[in-house]
């Protein structure tokens, strides 16, 4: 753990404010659940809450199934990282941020299904795997994270299976956190 030299009071409802400069940078926004944890030596520490991570192996299983069946890569994302992989190198994507885009295709509830010769849109920062399409998940009337397939040299504009898969995967997680 890192301290960093901010110290901040309790009000009388009880509340803590989280300053301005830490929010932005763990990427915590307003509405964003956080889940408290204490330990024995009274140490109280706030998570942000994933819906998606806490259900990681569901995510993972469902990656793998739809690699299998759309034949290309699969990346599940809760709102800030990716939470599962198949049909690329896990150790090059796990666990990566979002990109900002689509952080911002999550945050309108669009979807994204690319169109050959338009421009490549990179899901996760960091790794040259561009999306094919992307659906956020919708649970409860919250966006919860997105599946999004990856493209290669084979795959460039998406097929109707695999516009119908990705969303059936994002329906699919959005029922189970429900």
């Amino acid at each position: 753990m890192k301290a960093t030299g901010i110290v901040r009071r309790i009000d009388d409802l009880g509340r803590v404010v989280i300053p301005k400069e830490i929010r932005r940078t763990m990427r915590i926004r307003e509405g964003d659940p956080l889940e408290i944890y204490t330990n024995s030596e009274g140490e109280v520490i706030f998570k942000k809450y994933s819906a998606i991570s806490e259900m990681s192996e569901n995510a993972s299983y469902v990656a793998d199934i739809m690699h299998k069946i759309a034949g290309c890569g699969v990346a599940i994302f809760d709102k800030d990282h990716v939470v599962a992989a198949a049909g690329v190198p896990k150790k090059e994507i796990s666990e990566r941020r979002a990109s900002a885009e689509l952080e911002e295709l999550m945050d309108s509830r669009g979807q994204y299904f690319m169109k050959n010769g338009s421009r490549k849109f990179f899901p996760a920062e960091g790794v040259e795997y561009f999306a094919i399409c992307a659906i956020p998940i919708l649970a409860n009337g919250d966006v919860s994270g997105a599946v999004v397939f990856l493209g290669g040299e084979r795959h460039s504009e998406p097929n109707e299976l695999q516009k119908s898969l990705v969303n059936a995967a994002a329906q699919f997680l959005a029922k189970k956190i429900e």
